[in-house]
């Protein structure tokens, strides 16, 4: 008779794995290869274009002045944003401020509002808005809550023993915090820069509104006034080098430095700083980015909405917009994040290069603006695969490789919480190692994945470009609904899709904001 013993040993982890991480491999390279699809679109427009033609229009003076407008962009953003994040994480998890949850929520709160609408409410109170300093100025508005949450979470994670070891030794509190809290926050850092680079590369409302030229909207251009899709192509061509670059940096500052304690460190949260008197100018920081990220929106659409009264509510029209918006939003999100699955888990599971490498065409195919990635599809589409031309999958294939990242962050940080002997245990009772990964890891990620859905599905309601391109005819969602107002100068009419597009993010953006808190164990 065949002992207890005997069965666990036959369906050991040592036989079971394996089988797992090669489906999961293979799962993982078929989702690569379909993310990189625009990418292979793109070098494929500049080998049929020729070398000779592609490097004139690479190396001309337009594409320098792109460059530079997009290295100062990112140059001057990203320190910004990662100086506001640094202190308001620090003041909303290390000091004693009044409503200090309140405020917590207030530095997630802006992600409610579409980059798009942050111009859209600017220059509704600043007309003449244009130009870098613009640029600068509401993209930190709109994207500093994306370095804002990893940082955040860091902080809850810090052992507080390192701090107090370093206090012991003599060091003032502000060398304490240079010395010790703050290499440990690089990786967080890094992060959330490679997010906020990633969109600013990608995005096209934000500037368009208040006409600032990036690459993405130069492509755009190319396409609608002259119809110039070679050059577009080249433009994307540089854009996607702009991210290796990108990706690059970010792993170089990244480092191979240990981050992990040996052992379960001190089990207590840090000391929350005393401020005594200084607590009430403390609040200064958060009141005036609360004002700048929320309150001008608030104030802009305010003034729209009583200008427009009631006759800007159409509500067959915007009913029907805001019902395709949840649809595409729920369906989007679910694949994207069920797509993310299989390389998060490698990357936690099994580091290799090739998970690595996998990791970094995902970022890679996120970073081809909204537009590429359409024209791409609808080429390959129209070419190949003519029966998907403008169907619902093909726009869902668009928001996979747009948005993968979001889910994937998420993903691996969840789990990487669980153990992976619950994994091992669970083959050992002689699951299959499909089962075996659903029924520990998957499950107990389940808030990292819902966190996953939740951004991927505010950068999916968000989207302007490709859905415009690929929606199959009908499809009218808030945002394109509101793009079109706009661009009408109809700015009172667009004001009631907005509100709706901020209403409908707030749940959103709440579950992110929760299960970022609920990850990092507070």
């Amino acid at each position: 008779m065949t002992s207890a013993t005997d069965t666990m040993v036959s369906a050991s982890p040592r036989h079971r794995l394996p089988t797992a991480s090669s489906w999961t491999l293979m799962i993982a390279v078929l989702v690569a290869v379909l993310a990189l699809m625009p990418l292979g679109f793109v070098l494929w427009a500049t080998v049929v274009t020729g070398w000779e033609t592609a490097i004139q229009l690479i190396f001309r003076g337009r594409v320098g002045d792109l460059l530079i407008n997009t290295v100062l962009l990112i140059l001057l953003t990203l320190p910004v944003c990662a100086a506001l994040a640094v202190a308001l994480a620090w003041a909303t998890e290390r000091t004693d401020i009044p409503g200090a949850r309140f405020w917590s929520w207030m530095a997630v709160a802006p992600l409610t509002v579409p980059a798009f609408v942050h111009s859209y409410a600017w220059i509704g109170l600043w007309p003449g808005l244009n130009g870098l300093g613009a640029g600068v100025a509401v993209s930190v508005v709109a994207y500093f809550p994306f370095m804002y949450l990893p940082v955040s979470a860091a902080f809850r994670l810090l052992d507080p023993a390192l701090e107090d070891q370093a206090a012991s030794l003599g060091l003032a509190p502000f060398a304490v915090f240079r010395r010790v809290v703050l290499p440990q926050l690089r990786l967080a850092l890094c992060g959330g820069a490679l997010l906020i680079g990633l969109h600013l590369l990608a995005e096209y409302g934000l500037f368009a509104m208040i006409r600032f030229d990036t690459f993405t909207t130069a492509i755009i251009d190319q396409f609608q006034s002259t119809y110039n899709g070679v050059a577009a192509y080249m433009l994307a061509l540089v854009l996607v080098l702009c991210c290796f670059v990108l990706l690059g940096l970010e792993a170089a500052l990244r480092g191979r430095s240990r981050y992990a304690r040996l052992g379960s460190g001190v089990a207590r949260r840090a000391k929350v700083a005393r401020l005594g008197a200084w607590k009430y100018p403390l609040l200064i920081l958060p009141l005036v980015t609360a004002a700048f990220s929320l309150g001008i929106p608030a104030l802009t659409l305010g003034r729209w909405l009583i200008a427009g009264g009631a006759g800007i509510w159409r509500m067959e029209e915007i009913g029907l917009a805001l019902w395709q918006t949840l649809a595409i939003c729920l369906v989007g999100g679910l694949t994207t994040t069920a797509a993310a699955v299989p390389i998060a888990w490698l990357s936690v599971r099994r580091p290799t290069r090739a998970s690595r490498f996998l990791e970094g065409c995902y970022y890679l195919a996120s970073s081809m603006p909204g537009v590429v990635v359409a024209l791409a599809l609808v080429t390959i589409t129209v070419r190949a695969i003519l029966p998907l031309y403008q169907t619902v999958a093909t726009i869902v294939l668009a928001y996979v490789v747009m948005f993968l990242p979001r889910a994937l962050v998420s993903l691996r940080a969840s789990i990487a919480q669980v153990p992976v002997e619950l994994e091992q245990a669970a083959a050992s009772l002689g699951r299959s190692p499909g089962n075996a990964l659903w029924s520990t890891t998957v499950r107990l990620a389940a808030p990292g994945a819902a966190a996953g859905v939740a951004l991927s599905s505010l950068g999916i309601m968000n989207e302007l470009t490709a859905t415009q391109m690929l929606a199959p005819n009908g499809t009218r969602t808030l945002a394109m609904a509101f793009w079109a107002l706009t661009s009408e100068i109809d700015y009172a009419g667009a004001a009631p899709y907005a509100l709706l597009m901020v209403v409908f993010s707030m749940p959103l953006t709440w579950l992110l904001h929760h299960q970022s808190k609920k990850i990092a164990g507070r």
